[in-house]
């Protein structure tokens, strides 16, 4: 079986690849857009929170842009800091227009759901808010990044309101909330993507991971290791 990660393990895991192994957010970041732009199918709407799971999805839309299958980005150009603030300034250098409203969701074969990562704990508020629900309203398929945005990443609680995601492509190991409670309802078909987390990462949180699970086998459905 894969381990099973919570918001408190996913951050260390982080901070122990960025400070004891020299891998920046930004490399993470870059490879966990690939994997998600991988899983898209057809042309495709972006929808971007402010935080590093937003910064997932603005790297995901680069690549569908290049591919010549980006159909819009929703997000708010300015709110973004840190490794997301990178891709943002990506974005506005290739010339990529971005809309503070979701407006084209409905142009769009796939949308994707970049809005919350394994951050919240509380039902999402304002705009995001707001942007939840027309990603529900869209009636298109839905691809969300890591977990459901709305959905507690440790709880499984399905907020209102929470993502209903056709797959979930969650990043390096999965997240408790994605198998317990409502979290199977939402996240859909679920796929790991091996975002370049060294495994000697979780071995010194005391978290085993096989080698072999995922180095050199691309994605794996999380079904396969229930």
């Amino acid at each position: 079986m894969l381990p099973i990660l919570t918001s408190a393990q996913v951050r260390e895991a982080d901070d122990i690849t960025a400070q004891r192994y020299g891998i920046p957010v930004e490399w993470l970041m870059e490879a966990a857009g690939w994997s998600v732009a991988r899983h898209c199918r057809g042309g495709v709407a972006v929808v971007c929170g402010k935080g590093n799971n937003g910064g997932d999805g603005l790297a995901a839309a680069r690549h569908l842009y290049g591919w010549g299958r980006l159909v819009s980005v929703c997000a708010d150009m300015d709110s973004f800091h840190g490794p997301a603030a990178f891709q943002a300034r990506v974005l506005r250098r290739l010339g990529v227009p971005v809309d503070p409203e979701p407006r084209r969701l409905r142009d769009a074969d796939m949308v994707v759901d970049a809005v919350f990562g394994t951050g919240l704990h509380k039902p999402p508020e304002g705009v995001y808010a707001e942007w939840i629900e027309a990603i529900n309203a869209s009636g298109r398929p839905v691809l969300a990044v890591d977990i459901p945005s709305g959905l507690d990443s440790d709880t499984g609680e399905a907020h209102t309101p929470t993502v209903r995601a056709m797959v979930t492509v969650t990043l390096g190991l999965p997240k408790a909330g994605l198998v317990t409670a409502d979290g199977p309802a939402m996240a859909g078909e679920v796929w790991v993507a091996d975002i370049g987390i060294p495994h000697q990462v979780f071995h010194e949180m005391g978290i085993e991971v096989a080698e072999h699970l995922l180095a050199g086998t691309g994605d794996v459905r999380l079904s396969e290791f229930a």
